[in-house]
């Protein structure tokens, strides 16, 4: 949920099919530490040509299907200028399986380029790289891959108007590491400072860490 901070044009070209419908392909592996109620802390940069800022951050998970590919949560910005109260937004999530979900984007403004680009930032990607060059990853079998992919995408604050001051229009191209739980992510959009890094750390246990204020998601 960065700032707004330039005004450009909306790219001209046509993104690849973000769903793929082949029915072939195993879940990615079921981990514990990705499930609902578990809790996640860090950072987000929100680094712009003015000003080196980071924001604390906090991310909640409240459903996931690994089946479908699926997942949703809240993310609490603690310490956004100019807010009177931490900023919260409602997320969903597309997990990366070559079943339900290839990693082209195919909406949201992100063109196959960009979403090379990106993903290309995580260490983890770069063993899938050539195969995704051939045939878009649609032979990949991510099942027993130590790293899970996802984009999240904010549809809406929770607990401010729209006139905030801050945009959700963008997503976050997100890496999850099964071992540990960690998390890196880049907020994607066109009209904002690029390569936003997110840098999130699983709490111990999923009612455990910090904790939100009440909140009514509609």
């Amino acid at each position: 949920m960065p700032v707004r901070v330039v005004d450009t044009a909306t790219p001209s070209s046509q993104p690849a099919s973000g769903q793929d419908a082949n029915a072939g392909h195993p879940s990615p592996p079921s981990c514990s530490l990705l499930s609902a109620g578990r809790c996640f802390a860090g950072t987000q940069n929100v680094s712009n040509l003015q000003k080196d800022e980071a924001w604390k951050v906090n991310v909640r998970i409240h459903g996931c299907d690994l089946e479908q590919g699926y997942l949703c949560g809240t993310m609490e910005a603690l310490n956004v200028p100019l807010a009177d109260t931490p900023v919260v937004t409602f997320w969903e999530g597309e997990i990366v399986d070559s079943k339900n979900y290839t990693f082209f984007t195919g909406k949201w403004e992100a063109s196959p380029e960009d979403d090379i680009r990106h993903w290309s930032k995580f260490p983890s990607f770069t063993p899938l790289l050539s195969q995704i060059e051939t045939d878009g990853g649609k032979s990949l079998d991510l099942s027993n891959y130590a790293y899970i992919f996802m984009r999240w995408k904010e549809q809406y604050f929770v607990n401010v108007g729209v006139d905030c001051g801050l945009t959700i229009a963008g997503f976050y191209y997100v890496c999850f590491s099964c071992s540990d739980g960690s998390i890196s992510g880049f907020y994607y959009d066109p009209n904002s400072s690029p390569f936003q890094k997110l840098e999130l750390k699983c709490t111990n246990e999923k009612d455990s860490g910090f904790t939100f204020s009440s909140y009514e998601l509609q």
